[in-house]
This record gives C-alpha cells, sequence and structure tokens, in this order.
C-alpha cells in the first residue's frame, strides 16, 4: 500500500455474486450473504485505513423486495445483526453510519435498529459508511424532484436538485467498483455517478478481500480524470 498516493474521496460498492457463491457451494443464498457482510466489515476496515472519507454499499435495492420471502427476511436479520454488532467499532473508530433510500417504507423493525444506528454515530466525525438501503436511483431522483416542487420550485436548478437528495452533503463516487463480473451500475446513484471511474471485477463479493480492494484503488490511480474537459499532453 506504500504506492498508494491518490485515494479517492468516495468509494461505492455494489456488492454483487452472494447467492452465486452459495450455489457453486451446494448452498442456501443466506450463506453467501453472511459471508458477504464479512467482507463489509474488512473493507470498511481498509477504507478507513487508507484515509477514504466516503465509503457507500448498496446492500438491498427497491426491486430486492421481489425476491423469495426467506431470502429477504435473511437479508434484513443480518442487517439488524450486523448494525447492532459494529456500532461500538464505528464509535471507537469515529465512523459515522448512514443510511440512504426510502427508509420511511421499510418494516418497523428494521427501520428503528436503521434510525438507532445513525443516532449512535451521529457524533462521529471521520470517515462515513453509507448503506444503500431500500434504494432506488430512479426512486432518489424522483423524490428529489418532487421535494423541490413542494416548495413551488417552478425551474429547478442542479443545486437545488442536488439539495434534495438522499444525503445531500455527500460528494459524488469518485470510484464505484462492481464484483461478480457483471458491468453495469443497476440502478445505482444514477445521478452521483456521471463522472465516475467504473471498476469491474469478475470475483464474487464474499471473495472480494482486501487486497483485491487495494487492487482496484490502483487501478483507480493510474487513471486520468478529465471530467469532460480536454487536458495538454
Amino acid at each position: 500500500m506504500e504506492n498508494l498516493y491518490r485515494i479517492p474521496s468516495h468509494v461505492a460498492v455494489i456488492m454483487d455474486g452472494n447467492g452465486r457463491w452459495a450455489k457453486r457451494r451446494g448452498l442456501p443464498r443466506v450463506y453467501g450473504h453472511r459471508e458477504g457482510a464479512k467482507r463489509v466489515e474488512e473493507i470498511l476496515e481498509i477504507s478507513n485505513k487508507v484515509g477514504i472519507k466516503w465509503l457507500s454499499v448498496f446492500a438491498f435495492s427497491t426491486e430486492n423486495w421481489a425476491r423469495p420471502k426467506e431470502e429477504v427476511d435473511a437479508i434484513m436479520s443480518l442487517l439488524v445483526e450486523y448494525i447492532n454488532k459494529k456500532i461500538p467499532y464505528l464509535v471507537e473508530n469515529n465512523i459515522r453510519l448512514r443510511f440512504m433510500g426510502r427508509i420511511n417504507e421499510l418494516p418497523d423493525m428494521i427501520r428503528r435498529s436503521v434510525e438507532e444506528g445513525e443516532k449512535a454515530t451521529d457524533d462521529c466525525t471521520g470517515m462515513n459508511f453509507v448503506v444503500a438501503l431500500n434504494y432506488s436511483g430512479k426512486a432518489e431522483i424522483i423524490d428529489a424532484v418532487n421535494k423541490a416542487l413542494k416548495e413551488g420550485k417552478k425551474e429547478i436548478s442542479e443545486e437545488d436538485f442536488r439539495r434534495h437528495l438522499y444525503i445531500p452533503e455527500m460528494p459524488d463516487p469518485d470510484l464505484l467498483i462492481r464484483t461478480s463480473g457483471e458491468e453495469r451500475i443497476s440502478n445505482f446513484m444514477l445521478w452521483q455517478t456521471a463522472y465516475t471511474e467504473f471498476y469491474f471485477t469478475e470475483t464474487l463479493w464474499p471473495d472480494f478481500s482486501q487486497d483485491e480492494f487495494i487492487k482496484a484503488l490502483y487501478e483507480y490511480q493510474s487513471r486520468e480524470r478529465r471530467f469532460g474537459k480536454v487536458f495538454a499532453v
């Protein structure tokens, strides 16, 4: 890690491949999600260590409710377990836990856990750990526009729009990582990823180690970001 000189401020992760990881081992899909939760802990740890300011993970989309009830229930139980387990670590390491999505539509038990987790780390001033839950990029855009319209806006500027995003102060991702070989963003941060660097890997999320994460950071630092401009050679 000694050659990491240009650290992205915000890394977003689409954690894909839990189900396939379990299927290849003849295990129920829930085992893949449980193993994937362990990787979240490791990536959170290394992100904080190298100085990343924002780490966001796509945990559960609005479309995921269509999955089998047993799998959805298992994911939600894992989420509550994870929040309860990690709060002491987050507080000790000055990491603020944030959630984004249609949180008000979550089952009461899940919503209460989310609110308690955010409240417990509200005074933390270090890295921000953002969990996208019941999230959809399209829904976020619609919700932001509707909030602006309720203010009586006839025209909406970019500044007006951004002010109504789920976490307005969150910077756009510098780097988005997607595991499992899929090369799409699947309705994740559609507005915020306009100039994000994408990194796709065949590795399934439960196998995505800290070394794999560092490899993605090395790839990021080798790229030249232009943001639509032309740089002199």
